[in-house]
């Protein structure tokens, strides 16, 4: 067994005990391409996600230095017709691309050297694996001369993290480049991909990188959290899967999806990260593990980015809100950003957002997530479009609790002109949009309920501070072409604030209309 080549199948061994959630059915949908026209598989999620457990997985069932008959025989692949077909049958090549990367950083090289390195560090571990080169082969020749013997075994090709030059060489385009033809060199160059390549199956963060409009190694199928193909199940755990393991766990289910649920992916619906999960169960507790990630980059670096609107948008998806999204221009990179709309791609694709990809909108995934978004805005190293943002709401709010109505009125009415307002505005739920973003200071200071019920009927939104706080709990009632004092009056007799006695003394009663004719909004607030 070799570090690189045909590495064994220890690594899986050890995850592979009783608390495995059992994905082993992945391998039924890479035997179905092995040898084929669609062999190269390329699986993008975020971090945290699972992928290198997969890796492990497909080592060890198809690596032919080891027997893992024992170690699949319980596990539903087992079941498959084709399980013993290409159990342990191929040369295996396992490359984790952030470990080359890691060891060029902390000797100081250049990036440039990293596709240099794996080729040696691949030679070095076929030659100590007794495979016999001529003198001069280069990697490709060597591994087509090896494939060539009476009993040559083609490779399968298993690269985790392919993605980490990609990102950690973000502005060296020539590092970049000589990656990317290393990559060309398996797995796009007809001398060799046929003749060597059994399978290819890659993950990452990113997608691969466009080269223009198209994918700078277009022969590989791509499952990303935009296009997830059959994948989808097999990357993250499924609501079911959590379900079982919450019923083994310390938590209730509804608690876990409160926290972790939201990353919709077609045909399955919700997917989870399984780290998080996993560390909740643990502790026996639900809060924010995004953060105990080895995250590369920092969310405040890309929403504070200089493009018309971005503050805006992210505004409002921080205020709840769903927006529609671009996700074609993206060139699967960290620096070539041409719009708004690039930068909540590549918020999709690091997990930040969740895409729903038949209205082609993106909103902020699970409370964990929202956690982020959160501290972002109670940074104060934050660009002069936050400041004017955040300073604008801050005013709403005191003018809201000093019982300012008419100004409260006049600055939606000033917010309602700008281009970031509902497109079509004409209904109450446009209305609430406005006032969602308008309040956004208010994330951090309160919880935000919308529709919640009380007395006879239900309230469009309450504001209930957070613990400790002094701030005043406040019901808001949204009109369209009606009046102000009618939404204040529908509070009390509906009774909307009969659930919210502990807040007696300290609750506002907040009315807004919107008249379509003028084109005004209208405010009424009184003291419950």
């Amino acid at each position: 067994m070799g570090v690189y080549v045909n590495p064994g199948n220890q690594a899986f061994r050890r995850i592979a005990g009783d608390n495995y959630v059992d994905k082993t059915e992945l391998i039924r949908l890479i035997n179905a391409r092995v040898g084929g026209d669609e062999s190269l598989v390329c699986i993008s999620r975020p971090r945290r996600f699972g992928k290198s457990y997969a890796a492990k997985m497909l080592t060890a069932y198809y690596d032919c230095s080891c027997d893992s008959y024992k170690l699949f025989a319980d596990k539903k692949i087992a079941h498959s017709e084709h399980f013993e077909d290409h159990l342990n049958h191929y040369n295996v090549i396992c490359l984790d691309i952030s470990g080359f990367v890691s060891e060029v950083k902390k000797l100081d090289g250049s990036l440039k050297s990293v596709p240099a390195r794996i080729e040696q560090a691949l030679l070095k571990d076929l030659l100590e694996s007794g495979f016999q080169s001529e003198s001069g082969d280069t990697l490709n020749e060597f591994l087509i001369r090896i494939v060539s013997q009476p009993d040559g075994k083609p490779f399968i090709f298993i690269i985790d993290e392919w993605d980490a030059m990609i990102r950690e060489a973000k502005d060296d385009a020539i590092a970049q480049e000589a990656y990317l033809n290393l990559l060309r060199g398996w797995f796009k160059n007809t001398n060799f991909t046929p003749k060597v390549v059994a399978a290819a199956y890659m993950t990452g963060i990113l997608p691969i990188k466009k080269d223009g409009s198209q994918s700078a190694i277009s022969e590989f199928d791509e499952s990303s959290m935009l296009d997830t193909l059959e994948f989808a199940e097999f990357v993250g755990f499924t609501q079911e899967e959590v379900k079982e393991r919450c019923r083994e766990g310390k938590i209730e289910f509804e608690e876990i999806k409160k926290w972790y649920d939201g990353y919709d992916l077609p045909v399955i619906g919700s997917v989870y990260n399984p780290y998080s999960v996993m560390k909740a169960l643990k502790a026996g507790c639900c809060k924010s593990y995004w953060r105990k990630t080895s995250a590369a980059e920092s969310l405040k670096n890309y929403i504070n980015m200089d493009f018309e609107g971005l503050q805006e948008t992210v505004a409002r998806l921080i205020a709840g809100d769903r927006i529609t999204v671009n996700v074609d221009s993206f060139q699967n990179d960290f620096e070539s950003f041409e719009s708004a709309d690039d930068v909540l791609t590549l918020l999709i694709h690091l997990g930040y957002l969740t895409y729903h990809e038949t209205e082609k909108t993106v909103q902020i995934p699970n409370e964990e997530v929202q956690i982020e978004f959160k501290q972002f805005l109670a940074q104060r190293n934050v660009n002069s479009g936050w400041i004017t943002l955040i300073k604008r709401s801050q005013k709403l709010l005191d003018d809201t609790i000093a019982g300012r109505s008419d100004d409260v009125a006049t600055a939606l009415d000033e917010i309602r002109g700008e281009q970031y307002a509902p497109q079509f505005y004409n209904s109450e739920q446009a209305l609430r949009a406005i006032i969602k973003y308008a309040y956004i200071v208010t994330t951090g200071q309160y919880v935000k309920i919308e529709e919640m019920p009380g007395g006879k009927g239900i309230a469009d939104i309450a504001f209930l501070p957070a613990a400790f706080s002094r701030l005043p709990a406040m019901v808001v009632e949204l009109k369209w072409d009606k009046t102000a004092g009618g939404a204040i009056s529908q509070i009390k007799k509906k009774m909307y604030t009969a659930n919210l006695k502990p807040y007696k003394g300290n609750l506002l009663l907040v009315g807004i209309n919107y008249d379509e004719k003028t084109g005004k909004h209208a405010c009424q607030i009184e003291q419950a």
